[in-house]
This record gives structure tokens, sequence and C-alpha cells, in this order.
């Protein structure tokens, strides 16, 4: 359910074709909220069914048309009771930590390979955290821009620095997740190299 409330974020700024939406999903809150397009269209179709947006029909050149999404007074309400009720944590699903309890059940260079895999996979998860801090103090990531352009002055300061404190917390991160893969490099080193551990997935 936390797609649409995560739409309705957007939306609240002002409305926005389907394909801009999307669009504006992947430029801002799907860095915390991965969502596809099959995902994302859907969603919107059963938001406008429930009446939390309303589409209209908008012309787009001499025979072209899209349509147009808006809040309602319902989807607005509806986004401010989730905001304020409890947040429902799942149970984590981390595959790449389950993976890496029984890596006694590869070889060392298996176990090598997953490592470095998953560093990299983080590295790179890094770099454009640190590069949407960046856009974020810039005010250049367009999402952003947009919504301080329809923010009062007193309250931008306030809307900059929740949007910082989100991607330093995805910063943090992934640095622990590439701290945690050089550790487990080194681990398959060291028992790799002592006789008494076996032969990790030798047998």
């Amino acid at each position: 359910m936390s797609l649409r409330y995560a739409l309705l974020a957007i939306l609240r700024v002002g409305p926005l074709s389907g394909y801009d939406l999307a669009k504006q999903f992947a430029q801002s809150v799907g860095h915390v909220w991965h969502a596809p397009d099959s995902q994302i269209y859907p969603e919107l179709r059963k938001m406008e069914a429930e009446g939390l947006v309303e589409g209209e029909q908008q012309a787009r050149g001499e025979r072209g048309h899209r349509r147009l999404y808006h809040v309602t007074p319902a989807g607005d309400a509806a986004f401010t009771d989730w905001m304020a009720a409890p947040l429902d944590y799942q149970r984590v699903r981390d595959p790449a930590h389950l993976r890496a309890a029984y890596l006694e059940a590869t070889t060392p260079d298996a176990a090598r390979a997953f490592l470095r895999a998953h560093r990299a996979q983080w590295q790179s998860e890094l770099e454009q955290w640190e590069g949407e801090l960046v856009r974020i103090d810039t005010v250049t990531n367009p999402m952003l821009a947009r919504r301080i352009a329809v923010t009062a002055e007193q309250d931008r300061e306030r809307t900059i620095a929740y949007k910082r404190f989100t991607y330093e917390g995805l910063v943090a991160r992934a640095r622990i997740e590439i701290e945690w893969a050089e550790r487990g490099l080194a681990l398959v080193d060291r028992l790799s190299d002592d006789p008494d551990a076996g032969p990790a997935g030798g047998r």
C-alpha cells in the first residue's frame, strides 16, 4: 500500500500526467521505494476508482491528449492519515545476507565473487545517493525544485532538511554494506588459509 502514498506525495505538489508522474517518481521517491511503470499505472487507476485522485483529459497538440491527475480531498486526507499512523514494519527479506550465512557451501572464489559484486552494487548506490545530497543542497533535483516552488518560504528549510536527512540515512546504509563486504572478503581469505576450516564447498 505504500506505493499509493508515494504517488499521492508527488501529486500533492501539483497535477501530473501518468507519464510525468512515473518520471518524477523515478527521480525522487523511487530511490527509497522502487516501483516499475507496470505497478505505477495500475495503482493510479485503483486510486482513481477509489476517489483518491481524479483524472481529466487535456489536449496535447492538434490531435493528441493526455490524462492529468489531481489529488482529491479524500486523497489528501488519506495521505495525512497515513503520515500520522504508526508505520507497519515488515520482516526483513535480505537475499545477500541469506546467502552469506551459507558461504561455507561454495568455493572461496565464488564467495569472493559474491562479496565483490555486493560491494560494487553498494558503491554504485553510494555514489548515486551522495549525488542526490548534492542535488538537494543545490535544489537541482527536479522533484525537490518543484516542491520548493509551491512551499511557503518559511517552510522551505524544513522541507530540504528532511530530504537531506533521508539521503544521509541511505548513504550511511551503503557505507555499512560496503564495509560488511570488505570484512567478508577478509574472512574468506582467513578461512581459506586455515587448514582446520575445511574446504568451503570443496566437498
